[in-house]
């Protein structure tokens, strides 16, 4: 089997414009398969490792991207099957054997891989992966773009998890702050578990957004100090008989306001998700934990076992993305970036080879 020639965008040092630069892959090992990248998402996290706050792995220079979705055309020993499907790639693959897999939290194994962090990720023509834990699709599409479909590695998946995790239930109220690439999904997530969903953000688009596609109630954040936020929300509940307990609060935003009206909105029996990133550091007051008797949890990434389920929902309709996603040619990716940066995206990019 020849090395395939391939190109990617490489960062070279943070801060600086991604560079074209050919490369090769060599035949796939025993247990890997190259793939031939369809589409790959622009993530927060991605123009965290541009921008230089938050460093990669593997050093540089490297090809991000870790929402990626493609076609098998190599394979090694054990992964024949694999040849000629459709795949997405999970932003997180795991070693499956160790003591954190066994127990099912294999999205945090500590051997765990990531594309564009330890190895050489999606902005790129190709890219050779571990075959273990792909996300196999169906062969017909029902017309769905494959290259859209990158976006189910994370921001579409880690969301999911994050619902599962917090056991809401029919009836309950989710409140998700931060509607942005992530918590856009979450909204619809929460909507299908049959929740009533209350979306908070500082953009009035992305609150329009999140009111087609699922939140019952919308708030905008800059028109309430934490306190306020606090009693708008039980007066608004209490108006609609929802119940003012037992809130399951999930912070998308990635942002240190964010996370602090997140945990302002803690209730008794409550639960509060932090799904999203950021360096910056907040003060909290722990016992608030204590005296709600309510429940706090991180989520990094999602199992590869959840996979198969929201794409099917994806593909059913039962989740939107079409509306929520932009293509752009990848050649083009360092303009998108400054676009991104800029906050002048109205959907995630999803980068095209």
């Amino acid at each position: 089997m020849p090395a395939i020639d391939a190109w990617g965008m490489f960062l070279l040092e943070p801060r600086q414009p991604l560079q074209r630069r050919a490369f090769r892959i060599e035949p796939p090992a025993a247990g890997e398969v190259v793939v031939q990248v369809a589409g790959c998402g622009l993530c927060h996290t991605d123009l965290g490792f541009i921008d230089g706050g938050v460093k990669t792995r593997h050093d540089l220079p490297l090809v991000l991207g870790h929402e990626i979705s493609g076609t098998v055309i190599a394979c090694g020993e054990g992964c024949e099957d694999w040849q000629g499907r459709q795949v997405v790639v999970p932003a997180v693959l795991p070693c499956g054997e160790c003591e954190l897999c066994a127990a099912g939290r294999d999205n945090i194994c500590q051997r765990q891989r990531m594309p564009g962090n330890d190895f050489h990720g999606g902005f790129a023509s190709h890219l050779a992966v571990p075959a273990r834990f792909l996300c196999a699709l169906p062969g017909d599409l029902g017309g769905f773009p494959l290259a859209e479909l990158s976006v189910v590695a994370d921001a579409i998946t880690t969301p999911y998890q994050s619902v599962l995790r917090s056991g809401l239930a029919a009836g309950e109220v989710a409140i998700v702050i931060g509607v942005g690439g992530v918590g856009l999904y979450m909204v619809q997530h929460a909507r299908n578990r049959g929740a009533q969903v209350i979306a908070i953000d500082v953009d009035p688009s992305r609150l329009q957004a999140a009111a087609a596609q699922g939140a019952a109630f919308t708030v905008n954040a800059r028109e309430f100090d934490e306190r306020e936020l606090r009693k708008h929300l039980r007066a608004a509940c209490k108006a609609r008989g929802w119940p003012d307990t037992r809130w399951r609060v999930f912070e998308t935003s990635g942002t240190a306001a964010g996370q602090r009206s997140a945990y302002s909105l803690l209730s008794f029996a409550g639960t509060l998700g932090v799904v999203g990133f950021t360096m910056d550091k907040t003060e909290l007051r722990l016992s608030n934990i204590m005296a709600f008797d309510a429940d706090v949890f991180g989520n990094w990434g999602c199992r590869p076992a959840h996979y198969p389920a929201v794409v099917a929902d994806v593909l059913a309709g039962r989740i939107e993305v079409r509306r929520n996603v932009r293509q752009f040619p990848l050649s083009g990716i360092n303009a998108v970036i400054a676009d991104a940066q800029a906050h002048r995206l109205d959907a995630r990019a999803v980068l095209v080879p």
